[in-house]
Formats: structure tokens, C-alpha cells, sequence
């Protein structure tokens, strides 16, 4: 029998999933309520085969399972415009938001007698679409993944921990795929405005093959035990660099500030990077009245 299942929000994923779906589709997208946009975007769902619905009550009539997948400020709204979710049925937030908004997302749906499941979309969507990787956590995880690989999610995963892990995993990871972006985009700007991109870009090509990511973890953060004070004061004078090409210094003020404070701490660093992590805990975790920024 076929699975009823309803997308919140048809925006770029909405759409790269609908296609691979082995369910009946119905969808709600809050733009459909603006004069202007409606006609596209009720293009969009018959382009897609997806039926569209005039309110989230409608969408959600009768679904077993719901993918909300909306911008990152909306998530908690549309959890919140979930009354008429069917009991028991599945709420899979699939938005990249953190642990604590879908704590606060969850509530919502578990007070409606909803199934929550924290998803979290690990690639971007093009152009894997319903083969992207997908992590679940919570108490219905197990049961969310066999309910998603029925209708066609090729590459799902629950991991331990409630709900918060696999969006946890997400955020986290977010640190270093959008800090490089930013990065590269700070180094690369104020190259070419130096005019030496080209001998920026050939010194970064000489460095030696990057390390797997923990031995990295590893290697930079006894760096920065042992340096961070001396590799703080040249970033002040990085800093100064930028500023005098005009470009700003976002990213590597706070480079300044994470190399100080580490440096600052005076540690000898432990060999391996669990012990690292459990020396450095006592000063940068909020339990602890001592903080390294």
C-alpha cells in the first residue's frame, strides 16, 4: 500500500526529493499564500507530481509520515503549525537548525501525539537528491529510517544519542565545511587585491597532503598549546595586513582570539587528541567557571 507523505516547505530539497519518492505526495509551502508567487510555485508541485495544499492542516490530513524542509528560521513555525498531524504519525526535521531548536521543535509534535525524528541532511542535495546521506537520532529513529528507505531514501543512517545528536553531527560539521568556505574567501580576496594570488596559491599547493581529519584535530591543537601566544601576535599583524587591503578581517580576528586563549593556558600538550580534549574540558566547557574563548 502506498505511504502518504507530506513535504512542509517545496523549496530546492523538497523538489530533489519528490521525484525518487515511492509515496503518494502532498506538500504545503507558505508561499502559495502570496498572489504573486502562487502561480510558480503551484508549478512546481504539479511539475514535481506533488499535490499541493491551500493550508498545513490540509497537507497534513491523513499523512503517516511529514519531511519538513524549510529554511532554517522557519522550522520551529512549521512544528508549531502542525495541528492536524495525525497520531503517531512521523515528523521528520530534516532542517539544519540546532540541537536545542529541535528539542524545542519536538515538544511540539510529541504534545500533538506525533513520532520525532531529528534528520539531518549531510550533503547537499544536488546531485545525489534521495540517495543523500541522512543521519537520524531519538527514540524513533530506527523506525523512521525503515519508514524513509521504503519510499525511496537510498543512504540513511540513525546513530546513538536522542534527539539533538544527528543535528549536533551536522551543526559541528558546519564549523569547518562553512569556516574553509569563509576562509578561502578572506585569503583569496585579499590575494588578489596584494596582487600574489598566484604565489599564495603555488605556497598552499607546496604544503604537504593534508591528514585524516582527527589527526589534524590532533596536530593543530598541540600547535596551539605550544604556539598559540607567538601565532596569535603574527595573526595580529594578518589582521592588520587585511585591513590595510581593505578587505576585513573576520575569519582571522577570530583566528587572534582562539590562538591566544589557547595559548594562553599554558598546558603541555598530552600525546593524542582524546587526552588533549580532556585536559582542555575544564576551561572551555560552560560547566566549568573557567573559559577559553
Amino acid at each position: 500500500m502506498e505511504r502518504r507523505v507530506t513535504l512542509i516547505g517545496f523549496g530546492e530539497a523538497a523538489r530533489a526529493f519528490a521525484p525518487g519518492l515511492s509515496a503518494r505526495l502532498a506538500g504545503y509551502d507558505r508561499k502559495t499564500d502570496d498572489a504573486d508567487l502562487r502561480p510558480r510555485k503551484l508549478g512546481d508541485f504539479a511539475a514535481d507530481g506533488v499535490t499541493a495544499c491551500e493550508t498545513p492542516a490540509a497537507a497534513l490530513a491523513e499523512a503517516e509520515a511529514v519531511l519538513s524542509l524549510v529554511t532554517a528560521d522557519q522550522a520551529l513555525a512549521a512544528a508549531t503549525a502542525s495541528d492536524g498531524l495525525s497520531p503517531g504519525a512521523f515528523w521528520f526535521d530534516m532542517n539544519s537548525v540546532a540541537p536545542q531548536t529541535k528539542h524545542s521543535a519536538a515538544r511540539v509534535i510529541t504534545a500533538r501525539g506525533g513520532r520525532y525524528v531529528d534528520a539531518a541532511v549531510m550533503a547537499p542535495v544536488h546531485p545525489k537528491r534521495s540517495a543523500v546521506p541522512i543521519l537520524l537520532s531519538g527514540p524513533h529513529a530506527a523506525a523512521g529510517a525503515a519508514l524513509l528507505v521504503e519510499i525511496g531514501f537510498a543512504d540513511v543512517r540513525v546513530i546513538a544519542g536522542d534527539i539533538g545528536a544527528a543535528s549536533a553531527v551536522k551543526m559541528l560539521r558546519s564549523v569547518m565545511v562553512k569556516g574553509i568556505e569563509a576562509l578561502c574567501a578572506e585569503c583569496a580576496l585579499a590575494a588578489d587585491a596584494a596582487g600574489v594570488l598566484d604565489e599564495v596559491v603555488a605556497s598552499l599547493d607546496a604544503s604537504p597532503p593534508p591528514l585524516g581529519w582527527a589527526e589534524r584535530f590532533d596536530y593543530n591543537l598541540d600547535r596551539m598549546l605550544v604556539h598559540g601566544l607567538r601565532r596569535a601576535a603574527e595573526m595580529d599583524e594578518v589582521v592588520s595586513t587585511l585591513e590595510a587591503l581593505g578587505i576585513g578581517a573576520t575569519m582571522s580576528r577570530g583566528t587572534v582570539e582562539r590562538q591566544r586563549a589557547l595559548g594562553a593556558l599554558a598546558i603541555a600538550p598530552p600525546d593524542g587528541l582524546a587526552a588533549k580534549l580532556h585536559t582542555l574540558a575544564p576551561f572551555v566547557r560552560p560547566a566549568h567557571g573557567n573559559r577559553a574563548a
